[in-house]
């Protein structure tokens, strides 16, 4: 692994138990500001800079300088952060082969029960698709955040990918790029905006899934039932 170390950034490092961190520290009151007509994008996809809890981080422009959260944007990329409180520097490590994308490892979802009630309280919503589903694994880097009703079925939204469930076949207006998936499962690439999306049926419903292009190739033996 090469290990690149930086010393010098001050903006845009959120860390837990840095508490004490300001006591001697060699900090500068400035004027800065949020900066909230930054968009990102990963590999052509449109990207949101998060925190770990699913909350909106905005960049901020300095001196016509845009800072941005280095925790968000290593997650986006794959590279992975540290930060020693006593030396007070942030360590980022990429991959020595150039290859800056997560290990495309799964981790197991450990849904809590509020979160499982939440699940099903969005599916019995819909008549005739009250049956929860929600997926059993996610990239080792991912976080679910939260479930959300939409008109015609529902999205569990995680930290860097959206799963949308319906009974609608959302490809069917578009041109697709049909793929099989490792297990031989057929699914379809199509791009309705500037986000590529891949859709797979499950049993009664689709599963479309927005994520970037890093993210581990989506199965559908990732799903499950709560």
């Amino acid at each position: 692994m090469k290990k690149v170390l930086l010393s010098t950034i001050v903006l845009g490092m959120t860390l837990s138990g840095a508490a004490g961190v300001y006591a001697g520290s060699k900090l500068e009151n400035i004027n800065s500001y949020l900066n909230h007509g930054i968009i990102f994008k990963v590999n052509g996809s449109d990207q949101s800079l998060t925190d770990s809890n699913g909350n909106r981080l905005v960049p901020i422009t300095y001196q016509n300088t845009t800072y941005l959260p280095v925790r968000a944007i290593s997650d986006m990329t794959g590279i992975n952060v540290g930060y020693d409180a006593a030396s007070q520097q942030i360590r980022l490590e990429t991959k020595q082969t150039g290859d800056s994308q997560p290990a495309g490892e799964w981790t197991t979802i450990n849904y809590n029960k509020a979160q499982i009630k939440a699940i099903k309280e969005a599916y019995a919503d819909f008549e005739s698709f009250e049956t929860a589903y929600a997926p059993k694994q996610m990239a080792k880097n991912d976080s679910y955040v939260k479930v959300g009703a939409t008109e015609d079925g529902v999205n569990l939204i995680f930290k860097h990918m959206i799963v949308n469930v319906s009974p609608r076949d959302y490809s069917t207006d578009y041109k697709s790029k049909e793929v099989k998936l490792s297990n031989g499962i057929s699914a379809k690439w199509y791009t309705p905006s500037k986000t590529p999306l891949l859709g797979f049926k499950l049993d009664d419903r689709t599963v479309t899934n927005q994520f970037p292009r890093w993210y581990p190739e989506q199965q559908p033996n990732r799903k499950g039932s709560c």
